[in-house]
């Protein structure tokens, strides 16, 4: 008797392998070094080449991704910063919009059987680095001090802290989608605990304000996603939207009325700066509103701003002017409206929370532009990409499942 085996289909494997590939190693990348998720997330999108294509509800994040890349790559003519070829912004901005979607992609193709298994490594994974940050947070990075040292390469404490400190923001992003991949794929469910350990813990004893604030939204935004999940995506959706278009004015407000003023006089030296950093911005922005200063143009007005604004919103007007804040707002407004569903979906909740999660800490950290950072959200879209798709399991079917599966010994004593 011959044994017929479904065919599957190998691309769809193959898709499934490469996510699997990249969440193995995210624990490792959110300890050691956030700066890999870049190349991972491209290498992984340029396998997955093959299966990158725009879905008719794909269409407006679309249109609006490929006006800003062509207005971001075009402001390289008139922007004050410049580089080499192959260190150009605007050149590896074009590598990343296409190899970071062709993952997305790769996630929606990839096969049941191998999502189900990526999603578990996800659900697990996240906890080990929650509790990897958790014990260099209890022990000032000594963790990652010996690593370092092992490598020939020792850093101080206060560097080997910072640099420990940026998978805190690993953390923050992908915890909602972590939890809703451990319920999806019958992990133990207190799998958060660890994460979340790790993530306030950390965050209290770096001193990081950031995650804890992407936090409490992305806890927040769930909840509201989980209870009205039709009416609270479009009312996002709206939110970031006038983040993304009124940012300047409402900065420009509290200038004016010396409100500003009075908040960088009585809070901590970090928010202090960012504040005098937003300040900056909308003074030099105003001088180009329509067209901006161009891509990365932020780093050439030090000593006012150091590298970038610390709002995403303020770097985009002031980089590129009205064009680069409407295809912003497009973008964000048409992925948050997406998760709007007549039915209760915890997998759309917490889409929607690590979305807004990267808002949070995009409007008090980092640069638009970053690639590790760009990279992070391709990874969260995959996963959220994965987890929409992966259908839920009922304890009562678990249980029976459980009740019907033979023992290991059976299989012999039968």
């Amino acid at each position: 008797m011959t044994l017929a085996w479904p065919s599957r289909d190998r691309l769809s494997v193959w898709c499934g392998g490469c996510l699997l590939a990249a969440l193995l190693l995210m624990p490792v990348l959110g300890w050691v070094g956030p700066l890999g998720f870049a190349p991972i997330v491209g290498v992984a999108g340029a396998l997955c080449l093959p299966v990158l294509t725009v879905r008719e509800a794909d269409r407006p994040v679309y249109i609006a991704g490929i006006m800003m890349l062509i207005w971001a790559v075009g402001s390289t003519v008139w922007s004050p910063y410049h580089h080499d070829l192959w260190g150009s912004p605007a050149l590896k901005l074009v590598a990343e919009a296409v190899f970071y979607f062709a993952f997305v992609c790769a996630a929606r193709r990839a096969e049941p059987g191998m999502r189900e298994r990526a999603l578990l490594v996800f659900a697990w994974g996240l906890p080990i680095l929650g509790l990897a940050i958790f014990a260099e947070a209890v022990t000032a990075a000594q963790g990652y001090r010996t690593l370092r040292a092992m490598l020939g390469e020792p850093l101080r404490p206060d560097l080997a802290a910072k640099n420990v400190a940026q998978g805190l923001f690993v953390l923050a992003l992908l915890w909602p989608l972590a939890a809703v991949a451990a319920q999806r794929t019958g992990a133990a469910l207190w799998l958060t605990a660890p994460t979340l350990a790790g993530l306030i813990g950390g965050s209290v004893a770096f001193g990081y304000d950031a995650p804890i604030l992407a936090l409490a939204v992305a806890g927040i935004v769930g909840a509201a996603v989980w209870l009205w999940p039709v009416v609270a995506p479009r009312v996002l959706a709206g939110l970031t939207a006038a983040f993304f278009m009124l940012m300047p004015l409402a900065v420009w407000i509290l200038q004016t009325t010396g409100v500003l003023d009075t908040l960088r006089r009585v809070l901590p030296p970090s928010w202090s700066q960012r504040l005098g950093y937003w300040s900056h911005a909308i003074g030099w922005l105003g001088d180009h509103p329509l067209r901006g200063w161009g891509l990365e143009a932020s780093r050439m007005f030090s000593p006012g701003i150091q590298l970038h604004p610390h709002d995403s919103a303020l770097q985009l007007w002031m980089e590129l002017g009205l064009i680069g804040a409407v295809a912003a707002s497009v973008i964000w407004a048409s992925v948050l409206a997406r998760l709007s569903n007549p039915e209760r979906d915890a997998a759309r909740a917490a889409a929607a929370a690590s979305a807004m999660a990267y808002v949070v800490i995009g409007g008090v950290s980092f640069g638009v532009w970053q690639e590790w950072w760009l990279a992070l959200a391709g990874l969260a879209a995959a996963c959220a990409a994965a987890l929409i798709r992966q259908p839920v399991v009922r304890s009562d079917v678990r249980k029976a499942d459980a009740v019907r599966k033979p023992s290991t010994l059976a299989l012999f004593s039968e």
